[in-house]
């Protein structure tokens, strides 16, 4: 997984290609009727229900916008919130606050709708030992905020991209010339580079071909994809303790707590952050 600083400098570059993309070269519709040294308070308010997030990410764009703007947090990140709740209050500059209003808006309509879904599929798996993971089927130039509501949700995140975690699947195996094949070649790569805390996953797509993954070391996970319950309990009790399991493949809110039962080490569902509809937020100026 990559680091915090790694994942710190993400951010700083969604908010900055945020502000680039949506103010410009200013707002001129603030700069024409509101006076530059007006100042203003304005609250966050919640107009459905369900997790919050985005309150930490809000604080850094307000304060990328405008480092004197201050924040009153009454709601944290991971609390349930059910309509008419305010999570916060921001005060200063009323132009500052017009500027960052729709980014911020954007965002924790986005992540709070991402980590209400993740909550309720972790929910379905409490009394179990699996964890939900997240894929990489995330919204280009965002994923960073994505994987954090995740996190926020109760979920736990997979790799962040095809840099942090090497992930053998079917493609790979195929155009490698086998399961063998690409395992090898993987494990000689990632020893000249160097990459020795590189993790490996590999994709089996039967029980042969767990058995042919058995065969090499070095393998972090299996993924165990598209199977159905009884060949997933086959495939757990093959791998036993020899690596970390993955279920995946279409699993939804109907089967996951079946598929947690198989023996699973963790469930990764794109729904997650793919199919999801934002939680209806508002800023409201405080008069």
């Amino acid at each position: 997984m990559i680091s915090e600083k790694q994942f710190n400098k993400e951010l700083d570059l969604i908010i900055a290609n945020a502000i680039r993309e949506d103010v410009g070269e200013g707002d001129h519709t603030s700069l024409s009727c509101i006076p530059s040294d007006a100042k203003g308070k304005a609250k966050l308010l919640v107009k459905d229900e369900g997790v919050i997030a985005g309150v930490a990410f809000a604080k850094k764009v307000f304060a990328y916008v405008d480092k004197d703007l201050q924040v009153e947090t009454f709601i944290e990140d991971g609390a349930k919130v059910v309509y008419g709740d305010v999570v916060f209050h921001v005060s200063g500059s009323s132009q500052s606050i017009l500027q960052a209003e729709r980014i911020v808006l954007n965002a924790m309509q986005r992540m709070s709708a991402i980590a209400t879904k993740t909550r309720f599929f972790a929910n379905l798996l409490e009394g179990t030992n699996t964890k939900v993971l997240d894929t990489r089927k995330t919204t280009p130039g965002i994923r960073a905020l994505e994987k954090w509501a995740v996190k926020i949700g109760g979920g736990e995140n997979h790799r962040f991209a095809l840099y942090d975690m090497v992930m053998i699947k079917d493609n790979h195996i195929d155009f490698a010339g086998g399961i063998t094949q690409a395992i090898t070649k993987t494990k000689k790569y990632l020893k000249n580079k160097k990459l020795d805390e590189v993790k490996i996953i590999v994709e089996a797509r039967n029980l042969e071909e767990i058995k042919e993954i058995l065969t090499n070391d070095g393998v972090y996970r299996i993924l165990i994809d598209n199977f159905n319950y009884e060949d997933t309990r086959e495939a757990v009790k093959l791998i036993g303790d020899q690596c970390l399991t993955e279920s995946s493949g279409g699993i939804n809110e109907d089967t996951i707590r079946s598929y947690a039962e198989c023996g699973v080490d963790f469930i990764s569902s794109g729904a997650l952050t793919h199919s999801v509809y934002n939680m209806d937020l508002s800023l409201k100026a405080i008069q």
